[in-house]
């Protein structure tokens, strides 16, 4: 009773397993979906060595494997008939449960004619026992065949097992049959717009269509060959109707065109005959593409990638057979082949070891399933080359597109929309690139991203994960600056601010502070002041996070907090090794704080960041954090703060003499009794406006200009800071000691013609 019990319990556990995959092979919205679903897990249902899937192709007669346990064989075909008992199932409809392939005895009793095709089992080196093979049909319509191999416990598989796997096989062919004829009725209804055009000369009508792309042949020559080879249809004809399909020009072989050898050697000619598409010819600057289809986006991202030189490419449409003609023509291959060995041949080989290979650089964006790895590049490729600061990758819940968005000069505008269906996978792969947990999505991370071992580009990125709603993800991934320090003359400091920073940079100690929001150009700032006094004489340490900008000459350390290695300890470091300067990235805390002066104050020159808003509120905002007011007054040499505005574009700027209403309400803004202290000469002002042209991307802007105000800690200052006075007597006292405030500065940049008023209102609230 117990066993019989046991047993009730362990068929209706497998009842429920089988109908949760019955309901995932109807739920599925595609053949590879459904296949994907069963994959692992059928053998595993009927607790099974193996399984194999056949499906049939009716007009080869032969069934193919579409999902097979094992990866001894890459596929398994066999023709229908009664030489294999896949084949012979298949033929003739019937179940077949076999307790050993081998007995030749046992075949002949369910049909003399049955063999069994070990010569699967010998190239793989598997033993096949036991066979359960169930048809798969939908009204008299052969799918394929269900095939299970080898039943662990027990002699053969039983009667549970052959009820539960017709029913599974049913199903099956039910779902496949529906998707094939949606599948079907989509490609026909596609075809229909294809050849509208010949449609509605009365050359063809939708059998002949129908017809054209169940032919064995479509595969291999196209709907398109089919139908000029086999229906009459002139090859002109064809063509217009494709250009007019596509929405645009069409283009047949022609063998006057050039080859154009700086466009063909960055790309195998194999890889051209795979995606069928190839470079023809150049013409008023513009790259001109044959392709099979000029719609896929995929390729022309590709295209455009490879040959980021061309900012137009045209995309014409092709026949099959002539795009592989022109590439048999440029790459002088079959029919167009020279000679071995010839001089041309020799010639070209040299060129190819002198010059960088192109195809291996991008050989990354384009193997393979690689859609999302050539998009992540792409981006990343663009946004560079447009000069970004930063890339957001922005997902919505739903079937909402995913919005990338790339900040050029301070501001964010959208560079593309992806499909949503890959809202997860781009994630994905940005986090695999930077070495981040795909798995876990309930928390920010960061990295970092070496884009060179990925594309063609040497450039670094920051990345950061945060979680958004929808159980989604965004990423905003910095592009990180590299190279040399902005030269100190080139930071756009007035007169009196460049005097008053250069005096300050070259005292033996004290502390140097730079603040702003992020993204303001602080660090180019420190950077651009220590490269002054790096000479070989003066021992420099830095603690960056993460290093950006390198200097020969400095010793410079990347902090790492996640292993507790923070600016505070990276300090603390320096002082123990004989440093003369010490740059420390950012005072985040008191500890840091508090170390770096007095560090300032026992001998050494101190560089620091902090995020405030002007020079005045850092002063507040130190003592605030628990600073001693005497100290920090004795180590104190300048702080300076800046904001980046948009540079007008010197090519299309419009240059104008403003009206005395205009002038009035900048003088107002600059502050009336300030503005008598400039000497500028009101009958001489001429200002400048944006307009917009091809090389600023018609925004009127073109890079950015620094905008400062440097409070110089004089002995008036020291007193107040001492006594903690107010941040307005701060304030009020930096003026008097000739601080120009970051909208004045601001504003004398706008008389200088270097940017408007519009952006220094911008950055600048007072």
């Amino acid at each position: 009773m117990i066993n019989e019990t046991e047993q009730i319990k362990q068929q209706l556990i497998y009842r429920k397993k089988l109908m949760e995959k019955i309901n995932e092979i109807h739920s599925a919205s595609s053949l590879n979906a459904i296949l994907l679903q069963l994959k692992d897990s059928i053998a595993e249902l009927f607790d099974a060595e193996r399984i194999t899937i056949y499906l049939a192709d009716s007009k080869k007669n032969v069934l193919f494997s579409r999902v097979k346990s094992g990866d001894e064989l890459k596929e398994i075909i066999v023709p229908i008939g009664p030489d294999s008992i896949a084949g012979y199932v298949a033929l003739t409809g019937q179940l077949i449960n076999i307790k050993d392939a081998y007995n030749t005895e046992e075949l002949m009793l369910i049909n003399t004619k049955l063999k069994f095709d070990s010569s699967w089992d010998k190239k793989s080196g598997f033993r096949t026992k036991q066979v359960l093979c169930v048809p798969m049909k939908f009204q008299n319509t052969l799918i394929g065949v269900i095939q299970i191999i080898n039943k662990k416990i027990g002699q053969y598989f039983n009667e549970l097992d052959i009820s539960f796997a017709t029913e599974l096989a049913t199903s099956l062919s039910i779902a496949i049959f529906n998707l094939h004829k949606i599948t079907m009725a989509s490609k026909i209804a596609r075809q229909k717009g294809k050849f509208h055009y010949l449609i509605g000369k009365n050359l063809i009508d939708e059998k002949t269509i129908e017809k054209a792309t169940d032919h064995p042949d479509s595969s291999k020559i196209g709907v398109e060959g089919v139908l000029i080879r086999d229906f009459g249809i002139l090859r002109d004809d064809m063509a217009k109707s494709l250009s007019l399909f596509y929405g645009t020009d069409y283009i047949l072989f022609d063998p006057s065109l050039p080859p154009l050898p700086d466009i063909h050697n960055r790309i195998k000619p194999d890889k051209l005959k795979k995606e069928l598409w190839v470079p023809v010819k150049i013409e008023n600057g513009v790259l001109n593409i044959a392709m099979e289809d000029p719609s896929d986006l995929q390729k022309q991202d590709f295209i455009k990638f490879l040959y980021p030189e061309y900012k137009n490419i045209n995309f014409l449409v092709s026949f099959k057979e002539d795009i592989e003609t022109y590439i048999d023509y440029f790459y002088k291959l079959g029919k167009f082949a020279e000679e071995k060995g010839s001089i041309s041949e020799i010639l070209e080989k040299l060129d190819k070891t002198e010059e960088p290979d192109v195809e291996e650089e991008v050989k990354k964006v384009s193997e393979e399933d690689s859609v999302i790895v050539q998009l992540v590049n792409k981006i990343i490729y663009d946004a560079y080359h447009k000069k970004a600061s930063d890339i957001h990758i922005e997902p919505y819940p739903g079937k909402n597109d995913t919005i990338v968005r790339i900040r050029i000069d301070g501001r964010c505008s959208v560079y593309q929309r992806i499909p949503y269906k890959y809202k997860h996978a781009i994630v994905s792969r940005i986090k695999i690139m930077a070495g981040l947990d795909i798995a876990e999505r309930r928390k920010p991370q960061d990295g970092k991203i070496d884009f060179k071992k990925y594309g063609p580009i040497d450039v670094e990125l920051r990345v950061a994960t945060v979680p958004s709603a929808g159980q989604l993800e965004d990423v905003v991934m910095r592009i990180l600056a590299s190279g040399e320090p902005l030269p100190f003359e080139k930071l756009g400091l007035t007169e009196r601010n460049y005097k008053v920073f250069e005096n300050a940079i070259s005292k033996p100690y004290g502390l140097i502070l730079v603040v702003g929001p992020t993204g303001s150009g602080k660090t180019t700032t420190l950077h651009s002041a220590i490269a002054k006094i790096n000479t070989e004489d003066v021992k420099i340490w830095t603690a960056e996070d993460p290093v950006e900008i390198t200097q020969r000459g400095l010793r410079q350390v990347q902090v790492n907090p996640k292993i507790g290695f923070t600016f505070a300890n990276a300090l603390r470091s320096f002082l123990r090794a004989d440093p003369d300067v010490i740059m420390v990235g950012e005072m985040r805390d008191e500890e840091t704080a508090e170390i770096g002066i007095e560090a300032s104050l026992t001998g050494h020159l101190v560089f620091s960041t902090l995020h405030t808003n002007s020079a005045p509120e850092t002063v507040t905002r130190l003592l605030d954090m628990g600073m001693d007011p005497f100290s920090f007054s004795d180590a104190l040499l300048c702080i300076l703060a800046q904001r980046l505005a948009r540079r007008l574009c010197p090519e299309c700027k419009e240059i104008y003499r403003p009206d005395k209403k205009e002038l009035d309400e900048i003088i107002d803004e600059y502050g009336r009794e300030y503005f008598s202290m400039e000497n500028i000469d009101l009958s001489e002002v001429k200002l400048a406006k944006p307009v917009g042209c091809v090389k600023c991307n018609n925004s009127g802007y073109k890079g950015r200009l620094g905008i400062h105000e440097i409070l110089e800690c004089t002995d008036e200052l020291k007193s107040l800071i001492k006594r903690k006075a107010d941040i307005d007597d701060i304030r009020k006292q930096a003026i008097k000691d000739g601080m120009t405030t970051l909208k004045q500065d601001g504003i004398l940049k706008v008389f200088q013609g270097l940017t408007d008023l519009r952006e220094v209102r911008r950055v600048c609230i007072k």
